[in-house]
């Protein structure tokens, strides 16, 4: 084990995959500086300034072998990432070492990297997050029929189905992909603004020619494959963007803060559990158990991003004018853990989802013990075709619905509600006449129809348009 002598994150140690950590890692984030300061060269040559393809061919040869030591040892003399970088690239391209960052200021690498890490890092969530509407869409599906006792305020309340709950789940999610791609069409690099945002650097180096300045931007987009730069900026893009990026990874992770709750309940009372390995241990002490950790763990790390999402809102409050830097250290943590802290949500989403076991015969029990009480309505109807006074019936179909609460709660019995109905005249009904009006179809509504009507209507078409990104089935660490 390496480096046990020091504080290594969580999030990379045992919740992010390899994939996200990638895309936030030194190796992803300083060849895209270099593949920038390429770009920058390339539409400086385009654009007539003295600048070679033998230099730009050069640069290209250089990408990926980021020469570290050298970039770290000069830091410690100039104090500056980016400059530092600048000149151990140039040690690797001695040609082109006069032109690379040629009137750039910091935040054109830096900026624009972080753009296209958010951009792929949102495009990867994305992914994640249509397999999990995929997942909840097939369990959805297949217990669209589950009757199942409903809850209001965790009280007893009318029954729905099972694929019913889920599709409130489904839902909720397919609300976030939505945000996601709108944020996700709507970002774009800050370009090469210069050190206010003015471009003046630009403007002395093509001798005033406004309409060759014009052409920077938009051609470092296209071959940074994007489609256009932000039209203004101070010398930083908006610290708003990252504000909108991180609330829809806020939005997500409420989204599954949601679901884990609903399922540590449903664990509870025996009805669903979330997958539990022959090998898995619940407790140390309590060897019978089986805890819901990993919906416990969706719940930790969505709070973690739910609160993260206050960190850029300030940051964007608080910028100065065209530039402060009290936001390079809170970007550096409060981005990359968000990303990381929801890509390790959605891997425990998907395996969750993906292993849900239910227990159809203790949701049966469960509803069936207060089934009576919702079923009086119809009592009473029943009772009322047979003969009886409409609202004699309700003054004691309310007597003896008190007299069985009792008896279930102080007395800890079944519910025997119906018997204490048959056994009145005043209904004129049998206890099999009664036990007749117990099948629970009978009370869960539309609940299955919305369910068909919700997938076929909603999610089949979603899924349809976004098919290439189906597929992911996740490996959780812990």
């Amino acid at each position: 084990m390496a480096n046990t002598d020091r504080y290594s994150s969580p999030l990379s140690e045992r919740y992010a995959s390899r994939e996200m950590q990638y895309i936030f890692s030194q190796d992803f984030k300083f060849s895209t500086w270099r593949k920038l300061w390429i770009a920058l060269a390339e539409t400086e040559m385009e654009l007539g300034l003295p600048i070679t393809q033998e230099q730009v061919d050069e640069m290209k040869e250089h990408i990926y072998d980021i020469n570290y030591d050298v970039a770290v040892a000069r830091e410690k003399v100039v104090r500056h990432d980016v400059m530092s970088h600048v000149y151990a690239y140039g040690v690797l391209c001695p040609k082109a070492k006069g032109i690379i960052h040629l009137g750039a200021t910091s935040c054109y690498v830096g900026d624009n990297t972080d753009i296209i890490i958010m951009n792929e890092a949102l495009k990867l969530i994305r992914k994640k997050l249509v397999c999990v509407i995929d997942e909840l869409a097939a369990f959805a599906e297949k217990e669209k029929a589950q009757p199942t006792l409903a809850f209001t305020h965790f009280q007893p309340a009318q029954p729905t189905t099972l694929g019913k709950r889920a599709t409130l789940w489904l839902q909720e999610f397919a609300m976030d992909l939505q945000d996601l791609e709108y944020v996700l069409s709507t970002l774009k690099l800050l370009g090469s603004k210069g050190t206010t945002g003015t471009q003046a650097s630009f403007l002395e180096l093509f001798e005033g020619d406004q309409e060759k300045v014009d052409q920077i931007d938009p051609k470092i987009a296209e071959k940074m494959g994007f489609s256009a730069c932000y039209p203004v900026s101070g010398q930083t893009y908006s610290r708003k963007v990252d504000t909108r990026v991180v609330n829809v990874l806020a939005g997500i992770a409420a989204s599954a803060h949601k679901f884990s709750n609903d399922i540590r309940l449903l664990q509870h009372l025996k009805e669903v559990e979330e997958p539990f390995e022959k090998t898995q241990i619940g407790s140390s002490a309590m060897a019978y158990k089986r805890n819901p950790m990993r919906s416990e763990r969706i719940a930790s790390l969505s709070r973690y991003v739910m609160i993260d999402a206050l960190n850029p809102a300030m940051t964007s409050a608080e910028q100065w004018f065209e530039r402060t830097l009290d936001d390079s250290a809170n970007k550096r943590l409060s981005i990359a853990e968000g990303f990381l802290a929801t890509d390790g949500i959605l891997d425990l989403m998907l395996n969750v989802v993906d292993g849900l076991v239910v227990y159809p015969k203790v949701i049966e029990k469960h509803l069936m013990a207060e089934l009576p009480f919702m079923a009086t309505e119809n009592i009473m109807m029943d009772a009322t075709k047979a003969g009886g006074d409409r609202q004699e019936l309700h003054e004691r179909i309310r007597e003896l619905s008190m007299e069985a609460g009792r008896t279930v709660k102080v007395e800890g019995k079944d519910n025997d509600l119906l018997e204490r109905i048959a056994a009145d005249p005043a209904f004129n009904l049998s206890l099999d006449d009664l036990k007749k009006s117990m099948e629970p179809s009978r009370y869960t509504g539309r609940a299955e129809r919305q369910v068909e009507r919700y997938l076929e209507g909603e999610i089949r078409p979603l899924l349809r348009e976004r098919s290439e990104l189906l597929g992911i089935h996740s490996e959780i660490n812990v």
